[in-house]
Parts: C-alpha cells; structure tokens; sequence
C-alpha cells in the first residue's frame, strides 16, 4: 500500500500512540497469483489441487521496510459442493517492528445457475496476532536538540502482542469468457490497539474486480493469444484504490500492465508451464519518489496437481494466472 515518507521510528510511535487507530491491510499486486487474499469466493476456481506462494517488499531503498509474504492452499470437494482453502500471511513492518501473521479457513459453495452462468460464495474465518517489539521504537521526549535520541522515554510499552478473530465474505460469478466478484474482508472489525482500554479498529475492506477473455486465433478451444482486460476497485476506511489492468498471454509467456490511482505503474511477466506458474512484477512510482523508494518487487509461484475429472456442472473460474 502506498506509504508516506516518515522515519520508521517516528511513523510507528504516531502509529502506536494514537488513541484510535484505523489500520490498513498490506496489499499485492499480483492479484489473481494470490486467489484467496483478494477474494475467499475463488477458492476451489481451478477445481484441482492448488499451492501458491507469494513474497512482496516495498519501497526497499527506505529504511524500514515492508515485506509481506504469503502461503495458500485450495481445492474442489464434490462432497460438499464447494472448495475449501487455508491461507497464511506475514507482514513486517520497520524492519520487524510490527508483524502481524493471520491464519484463514476458507469454505465457497459453488452453485451453478444455468448451462453458461455459475456463482461462488464464500466465507472465511481468521485468526490473526499482531506484535510489537517495543526496543525498536523511539519517542520524542527522548530527542536532544543537538545530540539526538539519547534521553531516556517516560512512555509506558504497551501490550507485546494481540490476537483476534475475524470473518469476511466473497462472491463471485462467472461464465465462459467473463467474471465479476465482490469481497468484503473484516466484518467483526477486531480492535488491534496495544494498549488497554483503548481503540485501533481494523474496518472493513471492500473489493470489487471484474474481467474477461478475448480469444484470439482460430482455435477457441486451445488458443495462442489470449487478452483479459480486468478492474479492481478496493476501499478499506479512507483509503481508496482503483486499478486498471490489461493481460496478454502468447503460448507459455503472460504479460501485464496496470494503472492504479495516478500514482503507480505495474509491469508483469511470467510463465506458465505446465503445472508451474511463476510471476515478477515491478511497481514503477509515478511521483518524484521513484528514485527514493527503487518501487515495489514482487514474485508469485503456483503448482496445480492433478486430481479426478470433475462432474459436467462444474467449471473453472477464468480469472488470470497473475
């Protein structure tokens, strides 16, 4: 997510100190390499067995940085009518001076609709624990005008660590060569202050995307080119983000190119062979802090495996692999 040029240890003692607090979530921008963190309904889309596993680090050249990796697993269960997944993510920001770690099940009821028009619903259940480590922040009572931070603080630490659970809520429908999906991630709202008595909601985040596929060639059914235009509209508290994304996908080799909020490029390319997929992608600022912050890194892996046919009435999501 976008950050503003503070010093680590300045934005998390303002971070900490602040009565209430309205936390953001960490965010990709290899969107569809991660199915289950942009939306739980996408569990069990590719109906097989499914791992992927995705590392981002922002703005590196600032000190204190953020790195969030993430872990997920899904799959289809004709038992239940639906695909069931688990994610796992860490976040580190300030050089580890906040890490907060959530775990999720998920669980998406797969109904279809008619012979071309199919809806997934899902739910997800989190348990998530952010930690502090208190030595790695300073404060402004201890500022010397001439010789810096060497006064000791009369700030009281507050708590090492808080958990909480959560639940959020997806929806997707699809067709053929098209899908639409709604999400909203956080709907307890789990007050993560690390302080007693006090107040840091973690509000709700609301994510709408969309897209398709233009077939191009002769062969529908296997084609070579492939075009899929696609939008992502997110909003957690004031935060706001839209992104408007174009893939190309040539045989094995998939590029990509989005637009987000006037203020980033995102440039994409990966392969996909076989079972495998794997993605980089490079957020490009488009303000005077492109030198400072050397952007946004971020690499995406994916293994399908193979699993039985599936009955006639199920169908893939076709949302892109990146």
């Amino acid at each position: 997510m976008n950050k503003t040029l503070l010093s680590t240890s300045a934005l998390l003692s303002l971070l900490l100190l602040t009565s209430r607090l309205f936390a953001q979530d960490p965010q990709f921008t290899q969107f569809y390499a991660n199915p289950l963190y942009l939306n739980p309904a996408l569990a069990g889309s590719k109906l097989c067995p499914r791992v992927c596993l995705n590392y981002r680090n922002e703005w590196p050249n600032i000190s204190g940085t953020y790195v969030t990796t993430s872990a997920s697993f899904d799959k289809m269960v004709d038992a239940i009518h639906g695909g069931i997944g688990v994610i796992a993510t860490n976040d580190e920001a300030g050089q580890s001076t906040i890490r907060t770690t959530t775990v999720s099940g998920i669980y998406s009821y797969h109904q279809p609709i008619s012979r071309k028009l199919s809806v997934n619903a899902a739910m997800e259940a989190t348990y998530s624990n952010k930690a502090v480590d208190w030595s790695k922040l300073n404060f402004g009572d201890q500022i010397n005008p001439s010789r810096g931070f060497v006064n000791p603080t009369a700030e009281t630490p507050g708590l090492n660590s808080k958990s909480n659970l959560d639940l959020s809520a997806g929806v997707v429908g699809y067709g053929e060569h098209f899908f639409i999906g709604f999400a909203a991630h956080h709907l307890t709202q789990p007050n993560e202050s690390m302080y007693e008595g006090e107040t840091s909601i973690l509000p709700i985040k609301y994510t709408f995307h969309a897209g398709g596929n233009i077939i191009l060639g002769p062969d529908k059914h296997d084609p070579d080119l492939v075009v899929s235009p696609n939008i992502i509209w997110q909003k957690q508290q004031d935060f706001e983000e839209l992104n408007i994304g174009l893939y190309l996908k040539k045989n094995a080799i998939v590029g990509g190119l989005w637009y987000r909020n006037r203020d980033a490029m995102i440039m994409l390319i990966g392969i996909e062979k076989g079972p495998f997929k794997i993605g980089y992608s490079y957020d490009v600022t488009l303000s005077r802090l492109t030198n400072a912050t050397a952007g946004s890194h971020e690499l995406s892996f994916s293994m399908g495996f193979a699993c039985k046919k599936r009955k006639p009435h199920y169908r893939t999501v076709i949302c892109p692999s990146f």
